[in-house]
């Protein structure tokens, strides 16, 4: 595998940094990563090419070992992509699929086992992706989505570690945390997000894409192919 880069001083980088330092945006989660220095990057060509798949999955291994190592709080995976291509919020949720699929299929086949306190069945209420052995939660942004907190100019998939969420509930810390974020967003965008739900109660891969999702929707992602779900 290629060594894992930080592009965090890639002019596409600087000014999603410059986004997230806006004070009006709300996930003060990546505020505190940013703040922190715990941001990582990788700049990609475009989303609807496997192309960057081999850069993008070593830093995913990466952050995973050392988080593991020192499980320090508000770490996040950040991937740009250059290109627009005009999707709108259906061809951009497609394609953050097939990123995920191809990186999930390139994980699998290092033989990364999935995480163990997560589900790999994306309907599952306590479903994940995994690399390197560490649950991941995705949030995707990009020019035409309709919450103005994932109105990004270029696509962006970021990665964060689903162990943090754990850590913050165990602290006492995460309710305050995601009411705060939420009072923040519905000022951003003048309603609550539809796709928010409770932990545990619906799948989270309804939130990746930002797009609002009906009951019947069906992820498109076929999970690890190797693996059967015992979660």
């Amino acid at each position: 595998m290629i060594k894992p880069i930080n592009e965090a001083e890639h002019p596409l980088a600087q000014r999603f940094q410059s986004f997230v330092r806006d004070p009006e945006f709300p996930c003060v989660g990546a505020k505190s990563a940013l703040a922190k220095q715990q941001m990582r990057f990788v700049v990609g060509r475009d989303i609807r090419s496997a192309w960057d798949d081999l850069r993008i999955l070593p830093g995913l291994l990466d952050l995973a070992q050392s988080y593991r190592a020192e499980p320090t709080l508000f770490q996040s995976f950040v991937v740009l992509f250059e290109e627009d291509a005009g999707l709108d919020e259906a061809g951009f949720e497609a394609n953050l699929w097939a990123r995920l699929q191809s990186l999930t299929d390139k994980d699998e086949w290092l033989g990364q086992a999935p995480d163990p306190r997560v589900s790999i069945a994306p309907d599952d209420p306590h479903f994940s992706l995994s690399f390197g052995g560490e649950g991941f939660f995705v949030v995707g942004l990009h020019p035409r989505a309709s919450r103005p907190a994932r109105r990004f100019e270029r696509p962006a998939l970021v990665f964060n570690l689903h162990d943090q969420f754990e850590q913050l509930r165990a602290q006492g810390r995460y309710e305050k945390l995601r009411d705060s974020i939420i009072e923040r967003d519905v000022a951003l965008a003048g309603e609550a997000n539809p796709m928010l739900a409770v932990h545990g109660t619906v799948s989270e891969a309804r939130q990746y894409s930002g797009r609002a999702v009906d009951s019947d929707w069906v992820c498109p992602f076929s999970g690890r192919r190797g693996v059967s779900d015992a979660a």
